[in-house]
């Protein structure tokens, strides 16, 4: 197995999905490797890029898998790229030991449809993500998400801040 520090990253998309009031849609992560800290397991839908696929493409396709949400609209497109290291102690068994962390490209999204689209439990045919989910207040995004993924939150809550509700 490769040493951890040259290990690549993994090229994914998130999604920042906002309502109208401008608050933020986090889900209760199901499970995984990447739940260390029982207290923060909240976080915004994100997922692998397909080998090909445009960016924005894969940010519809994953908020889809993890949400159900169709109704939406792009507001905007981080223009950097936010990168985090996963701990050591769980390299091994996050994404069978191939990756760090995550090379994560952000879109803010606008969600015009009604919350009963949204569907956790079976979104669009696919294995759920999420056993919750809630709107929660922009600012307060980057405390409940594990504590190794905070900065990449803390980077996108800057990006998007425009977007907030009051």
């Amino acid at each position: 197995m490769a040493r951890y520090e040259d290990l690549p990253y993994r090229s994914c998309v998130g999604m920042m999905l906002l309502n109208p009031k401008g608050l933020v849609f986090i889900g209760r992560r199901v499970g995984g490797t990447e739940l260390i800290d029982p207290a923060h397991v909240w976080q915004m839908p994100q997922g692998g890029i397909d080998p090909g696929e445009d960016y924005w493409e894969a940010a519809q396709r994953e908020l889809l898998e993890e949400t159900n949400a169709r109704s939406i609209e792009k507001l905007a497109e981080a223009t950097d790229w936010f990168t985090y290291d996963i701990p050591r102690m769980i390299a091994g068994r996050s994404w069978k030991g191939r990756y760090r962390g995550q090379r994560q490209k952000w879109f803010a999204i606008r969600f015009t449809g009604d919350d009963s689209e949204i569907n956790v439990a079976s979104p669009a045919g696919h294995k759920a993500e999420f056993v919750d989910w809630r709107w929660e207040p922009m600012q307060n995004l980057p405390n409940l998400v594990v504590p190794f993924k905070r900065p990449v939150y803390e980077r996108v809550v800057k990006e998007f801040s425009r977007f907030a509700g009051e």
